[in-house]
C-alpha cells in the first residue's frame, strides 16, 4: 500500500485537529507539525487556512451529498411517473442512510464526523458559513420533497419539523455511543440497518404528527 502524498497527509492532519481542538485553535504549524510537511506544502496545495479548511470539509461532504442527491431524485423521478406523492418515511431515507453509512464506517470518517459536530455546536464562525453554503442545495430540494409528501402543513411547520429531525440525527452521530448511563438490558450496539429504521420510526412520526 502506497503512504499517501502531501496532499492527503495535511487533509487528514488538519481533519483531525479541527475535530479535536476546532479551527480557530488550530494553527497551521500544528498542521504541518503532524503531516510532516513544510508551510510551502500547505501554502501550496491550498493557500491558506480557510481554503484549507473547506478541503476538509469537502472531501468527504461532497461524495455524500451527491449520495443523497441522487437517491432523492430517484424517488422523486420514481413517484412522479407513478403520479403519485411521495413517501415521507423514503424521502427522509434518502437522507439519513447514506449518513449513518458513513457513520458505521469506523475510523476513516470519525474525525470528520467530529468536527462536523463541533461545527454544528458553533454556529457562530467560517466552518459553519462553508458547512451551511455546500449543504443548501441539497436541504432546499429534501424541503421541497417533503411539501410534496406531506402537503397538508404549513411551511412554517415543516420547517421546523425538518429542524428537530435533523437535530436527532445530529445527535446520533456525534453521541450516540457517549452515553453516560445504560438502562439495563438496552443494547446500544446496533446493526447500522436497525439503526437507520428505528430513526426513520421516530422521524416520520414527528414528521406526520396531525
Amino acid at each position: 500500500m502506497n503512504p499517501p502524498d502531501t496532499k492527503q497527509r495535511v487533509l487528514d492532519a488538519s481533519e483531525h485537529l479541527f475535530a479535536r481542538n476546532g479551527y480557530h485553535a488550530t494553527s497551521l504549524r500544528n498542521i504541518t507539525h503532524a503531516a510532516e510537511v513544510n508551510l510551502a506544502a500547505v501554502n501550496y496545495h491550498f493557500g491558506s487556512k480557510e481554503p484549507l479548511l473547506e478541503a476538509v470539509i469537502l472531501r468527504r461532504l461532497t461524495p455524500l451529498n451527491e449520495i443523497r442527491l441522487s437517491q432523492l431524485e430517484t424517488l422523486l423521478q420514481k413517484t412522479a411517473r407513478d403520479h403519485a406523492v411521495p413517501n415521507c418515511r423514503e424521502v427522509l431515507r434518502t437522507f439519513v442512510e447514506p449518513t449513518l453509512r458513513q457513520r458505521r464506517e469506523g475510523s476513516v470518517t470519525s474525525d470528520f464526523i467530529a468536527l462536523i459536530g463541533r461545527t454544528l455546536a458553533e454556529p457562530r464562525g467560517i466552518a459553519m458559513t462553508i458547512f451551511m453554503r455546500h449543504m443548501e442545495p441539497l436541504m432546499n430540494r429534501l424541503f421541497q420533497a417533503l411539501t410534496l409528501a406531506l402537503p397538508a402543513l404549513s411551511r412554517q411547520t415543516l420547517f421546523w419539523r425538518v429542524h428537530f429531525a435533523i437535530g436527532s440525527l445530529s445527535h446520533i452521530m456525534r453521541c450516540h455511543e457517549r452515553h453516560a448511563t445504560v438502562p439495563e438490558g438496552v443494547d446500544i450496539d446496533l446493526s447500522v440497518d436497525d439503526l437507520i429504521e428505528l430513526y426513520l420510526d421516530f422521524a416520520t412520526a414527528g414528521m406526520e404528527a396531525k
